[in-house]
């Protein structure tokens, strides 16, 4: 069970929206009143852009469309991030395309769509899953798909270049990645192993975590994976069967388990369902300087969760559908957006000593 001593430490405001909803990312903001967010709309496919104050007296601001842009396809992935002091959204799609638009950070207008790839022959010939922009040096996006392939695209001055890092023929289908340095990055997909790759030493994966799933009774799959900048070595992870757990490549064959029943470890008994993605967050408070460090999770059963090693669950949200996504605002890292299968967007306001509905 989750301890819920916490839980209504918040405001919490539910905007209704006309459309199905599958992920959202907080936009960089460039304003401590305006507030932007990006949306991925599943029916008919589209980025969105939302706008909110922080100004206004009103306890409960409306979300307002500011732009959008239309995709070929349902979006399967999506990130923000700032590069040469532009915003950029990336989006990959469920027909194996990529897009990455820039963003007016002061009205958050959709200014341009600057990359658009979908060659099956030298991209990818189904969905990509999963999508990770490296910012910190090289500006690449790594690129994991269903078909088994694994891509980086750099985009340059004049020119956009794709470098196949992994094809599988099929064989294996990879549906997380997450760079852990300007080098290095993690992916998932089919059961619990994690594969960890280095640029500057190709041909396969320098290092590998297998485990099983279920204790071998079930099948499984990663959705989500997370590294924290100060802990290169260590990776977060959400699954199957509610399964959250880390890997540190010190102790690359023991997992450290954190909720759920989908690996061989003890674990805690929070969620049996699909856990859609986890990130490291900043705004708890670390227990322990020597075990992993807090981390949010959403799941297919409506939870919303931070999760400690050896701590119980602390449950935020508990909805009557799956929580699809969900972003912590880096800038301000109390402010957490969700996103409702039930064509709704909350967004969560913690160190608050009330609970809000909009």
């Amino acid at each position: 069970m989750a301890d819920s001593g916490d839980r209504r430490r918040f405001i919490y405001n539910l905007h209704e929206q006309s459309k199905p909803v599958g992920a959202v990312r907080w936009l960089p903001s460039v304003s401590p009143f305006l507030r932007l967010a990006a949306m991925s709309v599943l029916s008919p496919p589209a980025i969105e852009i939302h706008s909110f104050s922080s100004q206004s007296p009103n306890p409960n601001p409306d979300l307002n469309l500011v732009s959008s842009y239309p995709l070929p396809s349902s979006a399967t992935s999506l990130t923000s991030f700032k590069s040469h002091n532009y915003t950029l959204i990336a989006a990959s799609t469920s027909t194996g395309s990529l897009h990455i638009f820039s963003v007016n950070p002061y009205d958050g207008k959709i200014e341009s769509q600057i990359i658009s790839i979908s060659d099956k022959d030298s991209f990818h010939c189904g969905p990509i899953q999963s999508i990770d922009v490296e910012t910190s040096s090289t500006g690449e996006c790594a690129t994991a798909g269903e078909d088994g392939r694994v891509n980086l695209v750099l985009v340059g001055e004049d020119k956009v270049e794709n470098f196949r890092v992994c094809e599988s023929d099929g064989l294996v289908a990879y549906t997380a990645v997450k760079w852990g340095s300007p080098v290095e990055f993690v992916t998932g997909g089919v059961g619990p192993g994690l594969q960890w790759w280095d640029k500057r030493r190709p041909g396969g994966p320098v290092a590998q975590f297998k485990g099983v799933w279920g204790r071998g009774t079930v099948t499984g799959m990663i959705h989500s994976i997370d590294i924290h900048p100060s802990r290169k070595h260590t990776c977060v992870v959400g699954g199957s069967s509610g399964a959250v757990y880390a890997w540190d490549l010190r102790w690359q064959q023991q997992a450290i388990t954190l909720a759920g029943t989908g690996l061989e470890a003890k674990s805690q008994p929070f969620s049996e369902s699909e856990v859609w993605e986890v990130k490291y967050d900043a705004f708890t408070p670390q227990v322990s300087s020597t075990k992993v460090l807090p981390v949010m999770m959403c799941s297919e059963d409506g939870f919303l969760a931070v999760l400690q090693q050896d701590e119980r669950p602390v449950q935020l949200l508990e909805e009557p559908c799956a929580i699809n996504s969900f972003d912590i605002d880096p800038q301000n890292p109390s402010d957490v957006i969700v996103a409702l299968e039930w064509e709704s967007v909350g967004i969560l306001s913690r160190g608050r000593e009330e609970t809000e509905m909009a």
